[in-house]
């Protein structure tokens, strides 16, 4: 098997697996105590993901100091911002649009956005097994979440925001990787800003929630698990495969969710669901597969 092609396979793997700690944080976040506000999980997540990601960024590969540097540059700043952006964006979405109308429109948004991002800002070509399994996925995520009744449309274009904000900050550190930046750095720089921004709502929202164990063990697993470690093998995966690729293969993340939904919580799923989570896994796969065998992809443009 040639370098290039391990490579590619290894960062899908990364990817992929990242995407599948992602898919945990919702039924971890269903099991914590009742008082555990969405805004202050959000806020608790960023802090302690954060301060991991500075804390093991050494150990990574990345540079501590290099990170809290780049608070003062401008890519630095933007993708700390866009990172706490996401996550107030995103709860007003799911809080105002609802939670299966939010969580559509911010996953199903972001491979659209960064495919065209990444055209635009790097020049990463536009192909058609990328178009085919994002089409396929998105298709599937909408049957997945099922019928919605109404829903406002400050909700629906903060979804949007909050899509725009994921992809955005994923096309900016896969332009810093390519410029020779380390992805881990620039990763633990980004989430320990974001993790400071969103520092006053974690201090002024009810936290009562985190004074149980139970709340406590949510909380780390949460920042150390769906964002420390889960962000650290997306930042690997960004550095060997492109950015908007790389949000479609994130679609995992509803598969996982959907699979612990039913296995731990008692969940239950109607046909067209079953056809739905099959249609996101078909489009996941068909990313992978050609993304592991880039030779046989097609460009449009």
């Amino acid at each position: 098997m040639s370098p290039p092609r391990t490579k590619s396979i290894v960062g899908v793997a990364q990817v992929v697996a990242a995407a599948a700690l992602f898919g945990t944080a919702g039924t971890v976040q269903a099991l914590a105590p009742t008082s555990a506000a969405p805004a202050s999980v959000g806020a608790a997540r960023l802090v302690l993901g954060g301060v991991g990601l500075l804390v093991v960024a050494p150990i990574a590969g990345g540079d501590r100091r290099r990170a809290l540097r780049l608070w003062r540059t401008w890519p630095g700043l933007l993708c700390g911002l866009l990172t706490a952006s996401f996550q107030i964006l995103f709860f007003f979405g799911v809080a105002h649009a609802g939670v299966a109308v939010g969580t559509l429109v911010t996953i199903g948004s972001g491979p659209i956005f960064a495919g065209c991002f990444a055209r635009i800002m790097l020049r990463e070509p536009i192909s058609r097994p990328w178009l085919l399994s994002t089409l396929v996925a998105v298709v599937g995520l909408g049957l997945l979440v099922g019928p919605v009744g109404h829903f406002g449309t400050d909700g629906l274009l903060a979804a949007l925001g909050a899509g725009l904000c994921y992809s955005l900050y994923t096309v900016l550190i896969r332009r810093a990787v390519i410029g020779g930046e380390s992805a881990t750095t620039l990763i633990a720089s980004a989430f320990s800003l974001g993790g400071l921004a969103l520092l006053p709502v974690l201090v002024l929202s009810s936290n009562e929630w985190l004074n149980s164990v139970h709340g406590l063990a949510a909380a780390l697993w949460l920042g150390f698990a769906t964002t420390t470690a889960a962000y650290l093998l997306f930042g690997r995966g960004l550095t060997k495969i492109p950015a908007g690729p790389v949000t479609t293969l994130v679609l995992t993340e509803p598969i996982v969710a959907t699979m612990l939904g039913v296995t731990v919580l008692g969940e239950r799923l109607a046909f067209w669901q079953v056809f739905g989570l099959l249609l996101v896994c078909a489009g996941v796969g068909v990313q992978g597969w050609s993304q592991s065998f880039p030779d046989r992809g097609e460009s449009l443009a």
